[in-house]
């Protein structure tokens, strides 16, 4: 009876250190490529997350890119179906909130526009205003309706591009994830656009860079900044990189959906913290297009949306830093 009761004892041992051992959590990292940029995740958990990680991507890629001829956004761009699924409702609830607060500033139905001035698939020459003024024809997210899941268009040539905020959603979706399965401590980083939940591995807060702006094409980035972040969300968008030069006058990939016009300012980045990343990647693209004086005046008193400005001051050629508090008070 001892030597049974031995074995019993040593057997409830075992089980109780397996199930312990399953349960210890750990910090896990992630990195790859995805939409031509890259990704970095880090999380705590009790197993390794990364096939469910890679699942959402590429689902979200099946779903709402645009450069992904058998995406289901492809198809509705080609008018070869109307139906659309929840991850594209969602993004254009979220982009009409963003378009009706920023006065139309944000407006994913951009496309041809920005294919037009040879930033998009499509390569494009210099366009004239009177091309421009055809586009505007077919651009506006007044002019594409929502009837259940039924996408409905007013001209056939109105296209999505969600490039914009899907990254944002991404971020979103892989934290939902991480948390559903125990993960109470991550960060999730696609392209610059970042959404945290909790501590790090040294039990603080998680810290953000923001790159100082350079178009030099420096491959070291400058940090202008660091933000300390225990939830929520930090996007980026600026002028300094994805640009181009044509007789002598610099393009952006930022353009005014409203005009048509290639926008380049004195304004190079704005950086905005949310509560989740799809609302901060897509503000931060409106807030490019409204320029800097426009953005102190909406978003001065916000207390939703932290926003930073970094821009040129052609006088000096320094740069002009301004930051709403909701912003400041995570800066580290």
């Amino acid at each position: 009876m001892r030597r049974y009761a031995a074995i019993l004892v040593a057997l409830a041992v075992a089980v109780t250190a397996m199930f312990c051992s399953r349960d210890r959590k750990r910090f896990f990292s992630h990195e790859g490529v995805v939409w031509t940029t890259e990704y970095h995740i880090t999380y705590e958990a009790s197993r390794d997350l990364n096939d469910s990680i890679q699942y959402i991507l590429s689902t979200l890629d099946m779903s709402v890119s645009p450069y992904n001829k058998a995406s289901l956004l492809s198809a509705l761009n080609g008018n070869a179906t109307s139906r659309t699924d929840a991850y594209i409702r969602r993004l254009l609830e979220t982009s009409r909130t963003v378009h009706r607060e920023s006065g139309g500033a944000y407006d994913p139905t951009v496309m041809p526009l920005v294919n037009a001035w040879g930033f998009g698939y499509k390569s494009g020459t210099l366009p004239s205003r009177a091309q421009l003024d055809s586009i505007l024809c077919f651009v506006g997210l007044d002019k594409v309706q929502l009837h259940g899941d039924t996408l409905i268009k007013q001209d056939p040539r109105l296209m999505l591009d969600f490039s914009s905020i899907a990254k944002g959603m991404a971020c979103d979706e892989i934290g939902r994830m991480l948390t559903r399965n125990g993960a109470s401590n991550w960060l999730v980083e696609i392209g610059g656009e970042v959404m945290t939940s909790g501590v790090n591995k040294r039990g603080t807060a998680w810290q953000v860079s923001v790159d100082m702006p350079d178009d030099g094409g420096n491959a070291e980035h400058e940090s202008a900044l660091t933000l300390s972040l225990d939830s929520g969300a930090v996007a980026t968008s600026g002028n300094y990189r994805k640009w181009r030069e044509e007789n002598g006058n610099k393009l952006s990939h930022i353009i005014d959906p409203q005009t048509g016009n290639s926008q380049v300012g004195t304004l190079l980045s704005v950086t905005v913290t949310a509560n989740d990343c799809m609302t901060a990647d897509a503000w931060a693209t409106a807030c490019m297009v409204m320029g800097q004086e426009k953005v102190k005046n909406m978003m001065q008193g916000r207390r939703d949306l932290g926003v930073m400005t970094i821009a040129a001051d052609t006088l000096t050629g320094n740069l002009i830093v301004w930051s709403n508090a909701a912003l400041a008070s995570h800066i580290q």
